[in-house]
């Protein structure tokens, strides 16, 4: 179900001398779980589910019940992710899908991932699995989700299990995919599942969840220590509206909350001085030996990046996000905002002693029309353009870069904004299932096809 479009005559580029043009530098497509495979009722109520049962919880009012399908149609979107030439493919287990409430496995979808990963060697692609997308099982928020201690040791109960069924099948793990959303959104201002809404749970919330990528990487160092094990951060660069000092102040303030709380415990052990500034409520339950797991050695730190964020000061909350008019945005309402990605590159490697770096996320959702049969989503293919060089840019001051995930590989379910954005370079007909690429997703593919390395090694 997968339909032609004539591709557009614009293509992605960098210099012949470009870094990105390594035969070391990785490519990629990324999915998550709950937003493409659908087929709920293989697997346990996860919170998202519960979630979308909540009025007005999503824009459209949709769920992920179906979403794209994959669960049934795997076979034809792993053809179409080598259609693309890339690399690497990146998608997160359902934990609900592979784990019974009991502790046990559940044969039938460790067999659904199995598949996918030995159909993904065989293509050639490198599997980049993240072992948590967003998708708790439901029985484990109802004892408390993340803010409850266990979640974290149920965690690496699960990755345990799972790491010893997928063998040497996995090129890489991360943990988690950003921390931050699961425990800001979801636990602080409710946004996303489960949807609860106090500045008292946004803090322990997130140290439950660094506990588990400790706990986790502890697992995966013995199970699959060929593998290279790491965790996905989102972050977004803070600017002052003004040179205001307080302004200023503000931002930084934001930083703290938003960014440095979850890198800085990771590769130096601690929290941010945030710690000492914030309520006593609002603090993490901190154990003997925790920061010393979550600081595991990591062999790599995914950075997803779409924007950066404008700060002024707030005589209550201490800084107030500001939307400025005037700015180039895409249809989530993010400035795109390219220099703010090798800004960010830059501050980290200059901030951390850290491992290599890959992009594991970076896109735009774009008001795609579909004419004629093509999607010819320029403003989409800018924005890689854009945001590739300032990964260029990045490496060329020194920052080690590995690779780069475009996300996404379809259109899928965008959580509590439902099926109404899209990000793919792929659209999906939510009512016929078919797949047609976009005009990014051609640039894209010739993009990584054509590198010189590639042609060379066709020519031999």
């Amino acid at each position: 179900m997968l339909t032609e479009s004539q591709p557009s005559q614009t293509q992605l580029h960098v210099p012949a001398d470009s870094p990105l043009l390594s035969p070391n530098f990785t490519f990629g497509v990324a999915t998550a779980s709950f937003q493409i495979e659908g087929a709920a009722s293989e697997r346990l109520e996860n919170i998202w589910d519960r979630f979308c049962q909540v009025p007005g919880a999503i824009k459209d009012d949709s769920n992920g019940l179906v979403a794209c399908d994959h669960y049934h149609l795997w076979e034809q979107d792993i053809e179409l992710i080598a259609s693309l030439g890339v690399d690497a493919y990146r998608f997160s287990i359902s934990w609900p899908r592979v784990m019974q409430q009991n502790g046990q496995l559940n044969e039938q979808g460790i067999r659904f991932y199995l598949n996918i990963l030995e159909r993904l060697i065989a293509k050639n692609i490198k599997p980049y699995v993240t072992l948590y997308h967003w998708d708790l099982p439901q029985y484990l928020e109802d004892q408390g989700g993340w803010l409850n201690r266990d979640t974290a040791y149920q965690f690496k109960h699960y990755v345990d299990l799972v790491s010893q069924a997928f063998g040497d099948r996995v090129y890489s793990y991360s943990t988690l995919n950003e921390p931050f959303c699961s425990a800001y959104l979801g636990y602080e201002i409710g946004i996303h599942a489960p949807g609860l809404k106090s500045p008292q749970y946004g803090k322990k919330a997130a140290h439950h969840l660094l506990l588990a990528h400790g706990l986790a990487m502890q697992v995966l160092s013995k199970n699959s220590p060929n593998s290279m094990n790491g965790i996905v951060l989102n972050f977004s660069p803070c600017h002052s509206l003004t040179n205001n000092p307080q302004d200023i102040k503000a931002a930084q303030l934001a930083d703290q909350h938003f960014n440095q709380w979850y890198i800085k415990p990771l590769i130096e052990g601690q929290y941010p001085a945030l710690i000492d500034q914030i309520p006593f409520e609002h603090k993490p339950d901190i154990l003997d030996g925790d920061m010393q797991i979550i600081a595991a050695a990591m062999d790599y730190v995914g950075v997803n990046y779409y924007t950066r964020e404008i700060y002024q000061t707030d005589m209550q909350n201490g800084f107030e996000k500001v939307q400025q008019k005037n700015l180039p945005l895409t249809d989530m309402g993010w400035e795109i905002y390219p220099q703010g990605l090798t800004e960010l590159l830059l501050d980290l490697h200059n901030t951390y002693k850290l491992p290599p770096i890959y992009i594991t996320e970076n896109g735009a959702a774009m008001p795609d029309k579909f004419i004629d049969n093509k999607i010819d989503d320029q403003e989409r293919l800018s924005y890689y353009q854009t945001h590739l060089m300032a990964v260029d840019s990045a490496i060329r001051q020194g920052v080690n870069i590995k690779g780069y995930f475009a996300w996404s590989l379809m259109d899928n379910f965008e959580w509590a904004e439902g099926y109404v954005k899209r990000f793919g370079i792929v659209y999906v007909d939510y009512q016929s299932m078919q797949r047609t690429i976009k005009a990014s997703g051609y640039a894209y593919r010739d993009f990584v096809s054509n590198r010189p390395h590639l042609i060379n090694r066709e020519v031999v």
